[in-house]
């Protein structure tokens, strides 16, 4: 009988081990990427100020309920600074970004011009930590802004100032400077209360929207209510505590590599719930965005 335990515990634990980082990443891709498609849904009756507004208010009844489950209330005065700024432009500016370009760019593009983010942040450690770009650096971020541009050119507006394209790529660079400043609070704080209390403040921000978003979202349909209680849930939840598992799990750089299935899913999801089918231009302006942010995040690297 003790052997038959021993030759179980060793036959379970190596999947146990595996299974569960697996599911941490796909729960983190599925929700992440069906956010886009849920984004769309919700634009067809509510506006996207008022509907950023209204995610994150249920958003907050989450992260208020874990923050007085993990009876963390208290961040010292420097680190609730910084995390007031992390809500401004992690949550409220992201989101209205993203929200006002996807009113007229498709699910697809956005996610792909989304993903450029990681360039804006090697962007901030040149400017702000003097790191150095080399020559793959340069062209990896070349190839990603041509990317974008090609991406653009198929969508309303294209690259001119005010364009969905624009606002996105604003969205982009909002999350990849709040990701930068957010690094010190991860170090030391539990991860998953600094998101929640990123979301409160970025749920205060938002709250001028509130009134209108309650009023568009009691008139709306179930279609689009579930889309907004989806995003409310799914993104924030779920997808920031399954990236949290892999994070730990992977580390960083290599978890940071499935991020790159990200728009391919979330094309899928935008095929599925929204009717979008992509166009040459997308799949290959996000084929050369990919490639770019790729090119920077591995061999840009010193």
């Amino acid at each position: 009988m003790w052997q038959n335990s021993v030759m179980t515990q060793t036959i379970k634990l190596p999947t146990q081990t595996t299974l569960l980082p697996a599911l941490a990443v796909a729960g983190t891709i599925i929700s992440w990427s069906a956010s886009f498609a849920a984004i769309g849904i919700s634009l067809r009756e509510l506006e996207p100020l008022p509907m950023a507004s209204v995610r994150f208010a249920l958003a907050s009844f989450l992260a208020l309920g874990w923050l007085l489950w993990q009876r963390q209330f208290r961040f010292p005065t420097r680190d609730l600074f910084v995390i007031l700024i992390c809500g401004v432009l992690g949550i409220a500016a992201y989101n209205m970004l993203l929200n006002l370009g996807q009113a007229s760019v498709s699910a697809g593009a956005a996610s792909f011009i989304v993903n450029t983010q990681p360039l804006f942040m090697v962007g901030l450690a040149v400017v702000f930590l003097k790191e150095r770009f080399n020559a793959w650096a340069w062209c990896g971020a070349l190839l990603a802004l041509s990317g974008v541009a090609v991406i653009a050119s198929g969508q309303p507006g294209g690259l001119v100032f005010g364009a969905g394209t624009i606002l996105i790529v604003g969205a982009a660079a909002s999350a990849a400077t709040y990701s930068v400043l957010q690094r010190p609070l991860l170090a030391r704080h539990n991860p998953l209360s600094v998101t929640a209390a990123v979301v409160l403040a970025g749920t205060v921000a938002l709250c001028p929207w509130l009134p209108a978003g309650l009023e568009q979202l009691a008139a709306a349909s179930q279609a689009t209510v579930g889309a907004v209680v989806f995003l409310a849930v799914a993104p924030a939840a779920i997808g920031q505590s399954c990236w949290t598992y892999a994070l730990k799990h992977f580390g960083a750089a290599r978890a940071g590599q499935f991020l790159y299935l990200i728009p391919p899913c979330a094309m899928f999801f935008a095929w599925a719930g929204l009717g979008e089918t992509p166009e040459t231009r997308t799949l290959l302006g996000g084929a050369l965005a990919l490639g770019g942010v790729l090119a920077v995040n591995t061999l840009g690297r010193r």
